[in-house]
């Protein structure tokens, strides 16, 4: 007589199939929970740190007493502070964990692959011949430049042919065109380098709930639209005619996923200026507890990625007082010999 399916089910090899299973997704549901908890954690620092120390005290009543001496400084300068890396951060690391999965390259970053360099550009352009001088202004053009060089650096490296090399490659040679541009604007134009002085090495010094405000709606579109797009991506790694016996459409995931990039760079791009590397780090550092899985890995990097960005802007504080170092340079210090790392290890 042949078993049952409950006989199947409940026999000692279906249930040793099973404890794995549950013993993996509670061990990445317990590191999630402790991302959340750093996070936490970072934010309050962010708030504490800077030319004047505030006690974990002084910051609640910031917070919440607008009578307290130390309001105004939570208030105007380190509460939106604080708030735009958060929002530049989730962005920044989950549009590199989209880029790194549509493009099946270890190595793709919205740096590396050029796209914050023509956001930048597109800045660039309309600080200098427009006289555009806010976020509310940098944002259109950010999205634009950062769509245009998307296609491009698909484009040059291949198309559908790309190999993760290719697109390296075509991203390194943007990247130093756009950036040549943006340095020949600036110094042709002293208005414009007096605008762009801090936003060209990524800056989260000048935030204000304005800005935050303003970039708000963009990120968290693009974040709902990336992490919608996590089980689709899944599909689609298993190659087009996979996806497509699963009921998924390459073209309309390859779309979805340069939108949702497009929104989180730009909009990230255009708040704080380019900050590389956060987008190629934070993945690696959890694709180690996630795997492969982006249902997993998109939302780590949701809630690491901040924490990297505003620890950097924190080290950025203490390191460079009585001023400040931007965090685009800790992040590119911090950055730069893991990326020399994993290009030898390749």
């Amino acid at each position: 007589m042949e078993p049952t399916l409950s006989a199947t089910l409940s026999s000692p090899t279906a249930a040793a199939a099973r404890t794995p299973t549950r013993r993996r997704i509670g061990v990445r549901a317990a590191g999630l929970g402790t991302g959340l908890l750093l996070l936490v954690a970072v934010t309050v620092l962010s708030i504490a740190v800077g030319a004047k120390q505030l006690t974990l005290v002084e910051v609640w009543h910031g917070l919440f007493s607008p009578d307290a001496p130390e309001h105004a400084v939570v208030q105007q300068m380190r509460l939106p502070r604080t708030l735009l890396g958060l929002l530049a951060g989730a962005a920044l690391g989950v549009a590199g964990a989209l880029m790194q999965a549509l493009t099946r390259n270890p190595l793709a970053d919205p740096g590396l692959l050029g796209i914050n360099a023509g956001a930048s550009a597109a800045v660039a352009t309309a600080t200098a011949l427009l006289g555009i001088a806010s976020v509310r202004g940098w944002i259109w053009f950010a999205l634009l430049g950062a769509v245009i060089v998307t296609v491009a650096v698909h484009a040059v490296g291949g198309g559908r042919q790309a190999t993760p090399e290719r697109l390296a490659l075509a991203g390194a040679a943007l990247n130093a065109v756009l950036y040549s541009f943006v340095s020949a604007v600036m110094l042709l134009d002293a208005a414009s380098l007096d605008r762009l002085r801090f936003w060209t090495v990524g800056s989260l010094a000048t935030a204000d709930f304005t800005t935050v405000a303003t970039v708000a709606p963009f990120i968290l579109a693009g974040l709902l639209v990336g992490l919608a797009g996590a089980r689709p991506l899944n599909a689609l790694a298993l190659g087009d005619d996979a996806a497509r016996a699963l009921g998924a459409s390459p073209a309309l995931i390859r779309a979805g996923t340069v939108t949702a990039v497009t929104l989180l760079c730009g909009a990230a791009t255009a708040a704080c200026g380019p900050i590389v590397f956060v987008g190629l780090l934070v993945p690696h550092l959890v694709r180690a507890l996630t795997g492969p899985d982006l249902r997993w890995l998109l939302p780590y990097a949701a809630v690491l990625a901040p924490v990297l960005l505003l620890g950097a802007d924190v080290l950025g504080r203490v390191l460079g007082r009585p001023g400040e170092l931007q965090v685009g340079l800790v992040t590119a210090v911090l950055g730069g010999p893991l990326f020399l790392r994993l290009v030898a290890r390749r």
